[in-house]
């Protein structure tokens, strides 16, 4: 289904969840946790992030940066789109970094959660790989591919095909484009996948579009491996800090925001992640 992303959890292992965030001295309960300037800022600031490049950007906050600035900062890592947001909303961690704005507009409206963006960071191209042909000729009729299933992502990954000639949109559609919004897929058959299997697809099908932080964390090199690359001029999806909507003047968000922002933050992107990830710094439109 594209409106939602496919997450199988058991009841166990959200309860396990639950309790090791806790136990890292993170209430779960949202009226106990103090919001705003008037947050404990002799705690840590805990922040969910995905893996990569976010938790690599945050460890290089926390070991070169954090300590200097007077900022306690512990990273708990997710592998989804989902627990991170739901994570922050009853308060098991204070922020999360993972995800762009219309994906969190998006979440919010379905989810009926209360966050806001803090501050861009950094822009991860999306991009079309493929194991089976190293051109976008060779992806005639008949051939699969395979996009995200989460709404914004899906469109998101519609339009890259769209711009590359791959498929035709109807006129007018937006962010939210699915699969029914094609005019004409001229022969290609779609698949919809959470976007964190989408790498390890790529041995069943023809392509697929996949995310930079997941294709980087899949040892893809966006700027050499895929066969269309998503422009970053005027792009909307900046990943971004977020918190539940009273968090944002905890002096903790504060300081992360300028050192997530800061140059030594850019050198960082820059050197390690060569164009992959590119920095995107800067206040969030509404």
């Amino acid at each position: 289904m594209r409106n939602s992303v496919k997450i199988s959890v058991s009841a166990a292992a959200v309860a396990a969840l639950a309790f090791g965030l806790t136990a890292c001295g993170t209430s779960s309960d949202p009226s106990s946790k103090p919001e705003g300037a008037k947050a404990d800022t002799s705690k840590p600031l805990i922040v969910a992030a995905s893996p990569v490049p976010h938790a690599d950007i945050l460890d290089y906050v926390k070991t070169h940066l954090a300590a200097k600035a007077g900022l306690k900062l512990q990273v708990k890592e997710f592998t989804d789109y989902v627990l991170p947001n739901k994570a922050t909303e009853t308060g098991q961690v204070d922020a999360n970094f993972f995800q762009h704005k219309p994906y969190l507009d998006d979440f919010n409206k379905k989810n009926g959660t209360h966050l806001v963006p803090v501050v861009g960071v950094h822009l991860e191209p999306l991009g079309l790989y493929s194991k089976k042909t190293k051109d976008l000729k060779s992806l005639t009729s008949g051939k699969t591919v395979a996009v995200p299933n989460d709404t914004t992502n899906e469109g998101r990954a519609l339009k890259l095909l769209a711009d590359n000639g791959l498929i035709t949109l109807k006129p007018g559609v937006g962010s939210d484009a699915g699969l029914s919004d094609i005019k004409d897929s001229k022969g290609l058959k779609f698949k919809e996948l959470e976007a964190a299997t989408l790498p390890r697809a790529l041995d069943d099908i023809d392509a697929a579009v996949i995310n930079g932080n997941y294709a980087i964390d899949a040892k893809l090199t966006p700027a050499k491996d895929a066969l269309a690359l998503e422009k970053a001029d005027g792009n909307p999806y900046a990943n971004i800090l977020v918190v539940k909507k009273g968090s944002e003047k905890d002096p903790r968000v504060v300081k992360l925001a300028e050192l997530l922002n800061s140059p030594q933050v850019k050198k960082f992107i820059d050197d390690k992640y060569q164009g992959a990830v590119i920095p995107a710094f800067g206040a969030v439109k509404p």
